[in-house]
């Protein structure tokens, strides 16, 4: 049976383009179009969509109030529509806060030959969102961190394996290090999930980095957003910066954050190299140059995603004697990432989102592995 889809946007050239854009996919059938939020809501009644597509900038009524009262009434799947800019970035990340499940950019009429493109990107996350798990999420402020369980005492080794993606680092001498690193990696639904864990560490948590597909214009916004509600420093990384404990590093969308030895310190390194899995940042990319580089001294997280991206790098992670942690099926969004790891044998863990943060503190401590408070 075909995905009912019901768009919603003012402007009569973007329904018109979603429209022959998604048409052309026969598991999708346009049922409806709204100009508008009280416009959409009777849609909503009479066409019962299974997924909506919904402009973040409407008049009468912006598309994240609506988005608030949709998911408090009638929580269904919603990809929004947002343009790549500072204020759609906060309003996008806003949406995904409230329980949208993913978000395009404004279609450019303008570009010639992105229209395909872009079309295949609206139809693959309107099917994700058909399948999605939609998790409704409260519309108060949040509070900002109280700074948590200390994590001190962390001590790391090392273990390298070889990766075509990452640089060559010849000529210098590797010595010990006393750091952990964290290497945490997702796509759909990532951004929530990525934040809840973040708000679970503690001040002098080990340092965490991550790799978000997310697009340029989104990623300081979202570094920016997390900061104010953790105890941990969470910034958007920049090439060559130290990477320390209690902070925590967000690559850059389009480009792929690598993690870099530097002595017995550790570095971020940015690179533009070629998409890898079809996205940059990817996620297997920071695995591998984790698994190189930090080795049994480092912690993999996959949580919730479209695709595959970072199965493979987990993998090599966990054969460099990291520990490795899979989101579970029952919490994710979309169990595409995680999912490929656990059937790749990748995540030595697989557990509840809300139990990711023990989990990472308990592989990060000085105490053989096992369990803690919360963990599993």
């Amino acid at each position: 049976m075909a995905i009912r889809l019901l768009i919603v946007d003012d402007s009569a050239l973007v329904r018109k383009l979603l429209t022959e854009m998604v048409g052309k996919d026969r598991d999708i059938e346009v049922v409806g179009t709204a100009t508008d939020p009280y416009a959409a809501r009777e849609k909503i009644k009479q066409l019962n969509p299974d997924v909506i597509t919904l402009d973040v900038e409407m008049p009468r009524m912006d598309g994240v109030t609506f988005l608030e009262n949709l998911m408090r009434l009638r929580p269904m799947p919603v990809v929004m529509v947002s343009s790549l800019t500072q204020h759609g970035a906060d309003i996008t990340l806003r949406a995904l806060e409230l329980g949208a499940v993913d978000f395009v950019a404004k279609p450019k009429v303008d570009v010639a030959g992105s229209l395909a493109d872009y079309a295949q990107e609206l139809i693959a996350k309107i099917k994700m969102a058909a399948g999605a798990r939609v998790n409704p999420r409260s519309s108060a402020p949040r509070p900002a961190a109280a700074p948590a369980a200390s994590a001190a005492g962390l001590k790391i080794d090392e273990r390298r394996t070889a990766d075509a993606v990452l640089p060559a680092v010849t000529g210098r001498r590797v010595l010990r290090t006393t750091d952990r690193i964290v290497a945490i990696g997702a796509s759909t639904g990532g951004t929530e999930a990525i934040r809840e864990v973040l708000e679970m560490m503690p001040a002098d948590a080990p340092a965490i980095v991550i790799s978000q597909h997310i697009p340029a214009a989104f990623s300081r916004a979202f570094a920016e957003r997390v900061n104010r509600s953790c105890a941990m420093s969470v910034c958007e990384a920049q090439d060559g910066q130290y990477i320390l404990p209690g902070h925590a590093y967000i690559a850059p969308g389009d480009r792929h954050l690598i993690v870099e030895r530097d002595g017995a310190r550790y570095r971020c390194r940015l690179s533009d190299g070629p998409h890898v899995n079809r996205h940059r940042p990817s996620v297997d990319v920071m695995f591998r140059s984790v698994a190189q580089n930090v080795g049994p001294n480092a912690t993999g997280v996959i949580l919730t995603g479209m695709g595959d991206d970072g199965a493979r790098g987990l993998k090599e992670m966990l054969e460099a004697g990291a520990g490795t942690i899979a989101q579970d099926e029952a919490t994710s969004v979309v169990w595409g990432m995680p999912g490929a790891a656990v059937k790749l044998g990748a995540a030595e863990h697989v557990m509840p989102l809300q139990r990711i943060p023990g989990q990472i503190l308990n592989l990060t401590s000085d105490a053989p592995r096992g369990k803690v408070a919360g963990a599993g």
